[in-house]
C-alpha cells in the first residue's frame, strides 16, 4: 500500500488556488502553502489525514489570517464518511475552511470555507510572513515537505555567493548594487552559512566552505 505523503497534497492544492487568481508559494514561515492576491492571504496547512496537531496548527495561522484551511486527502469507503463529517463540523466550529484531495486527478473539494475569527490578529506575525513572500523568488518548495526550506534569506546569499564566485573578493557595497540584495555587507559579515570571508575592511570574499559545498556555483544550491 503506497504512503500518502503531505506534499503529494500540494500540487492540486496550489493549482485549486492559482485558479481561483492567488499567487501561491510553499513553506512560507509557519505555513504549508500561502496564496496572496493583492491584500487578501489564504493559508493552507496540509496533512495525509485529520488530527489535532492539524487543528492545532489551523488555529495557530488565524493569528495571520481568517482565511485557513486544511487539506487532507478524499476518503476512500463509507466507514470513513461520518468520521469525515464529524471532522468538518469542528473545523467550522473553529472557524477554519476544508478541503480534500482525490490524488487520482488531483481534483480538489471545497468542503467547508472559513469564516472571520474573533481572536486578535499578529501585524507582526503577518508582516514576516508577507515580507518573506515577496523576498523569495519563486516557489522552490513543496508544502508539507517538513525538511529544509530554500528561504528568501538563503537565496540572498546565494546570489552573494554567486557574485564573489564571478568577481572575486569585493566591497560590501558593490556586492548590494550588482545583486540588488541591501544588506549584502551585513550577510557576508554575519556569515550564516559559512560562505563568505572577510579579506579587508568592507571586503569580502568567498571562503573555502563557500567554494566547497558550491555555494560559488553559477545557480548555488538551494
Amino acid at each position: 500500500m503506497t504512503r500518502i505523503r503531505e506534499t503529494d497534497l500540494y500540487t492540486p492544492v496550489k493549482a485549486h488556488l492559482e485558479a481561483a487568481g492567488y499567487e501561491v508559494k510553499a513553506e512560507v514561515g509557519p505555513a504549508d502553502v500561502v496564496g496572496v492576491m493583492g491584500a487578501e492571504i489564504v493559508v493552507v496547512e496540509l496533512k495525509a489525514g485529520f488530527s489535532l496537531k492539524l487543528l492545532q496548527q489551523a488555529v495557530a495561522r488565524q493569528k495571520i489570517t481568517d482565511a485557513v484551511y486544511v487539506a487532507v486527502p478524499r476518503w476512500k469507503g463509507r466507514p470513513g464518511w461520518q468520521a469525515f463529517k464529524g471532522n468538518v463540523e469542528l473545523c467550522r466550529r473553529l472557524c477554519v475552511g476544508v478541503l480534500t484531495v482525490r490524488l487520482a486527478d488531483g481534483v480538489v473539494e471545497v468542503h467547508a470555507d472559513p469564516r472571520p475569527f474573533r481572536p486578535r490578529k499578529s501585524p507582526a506575525r503577518r508582516a514576516r510572513l508577507l515580507g518573506e513572500f515577496a523576498r523569495r523568488t519563486g516557489d522552490p518548495n513543496i508544502g508539507g515537505s517538513g525538511g529544509k526550506v530554500v528561504t528568501a534569506y538563503r537565496q540572498d546569499a546565494a546570489k552573494l555567493a554567486a557574485y564573489l564566485a564571478a568577481h572575486g573578493a569585493s566591497k560590501g557595497a558593490v556586492v548590494a548594487k550588482a545583486t540588488g540584495v541591501a544588506r549584502a555587507t551585513e550577510m557576508m559579515r554575519v556569515n550564516h552559512y559559512g560562505w563568505f570571508e572577510r579579506v579587508s575592511p568592507g571586503v569580502y570574499g568567498l571562503a573555502p566552505a563557500g567554494l566547497e559545498t558550491g555555494a560559488g556555483a553559477k545557480n548555488p544550491p538551494g
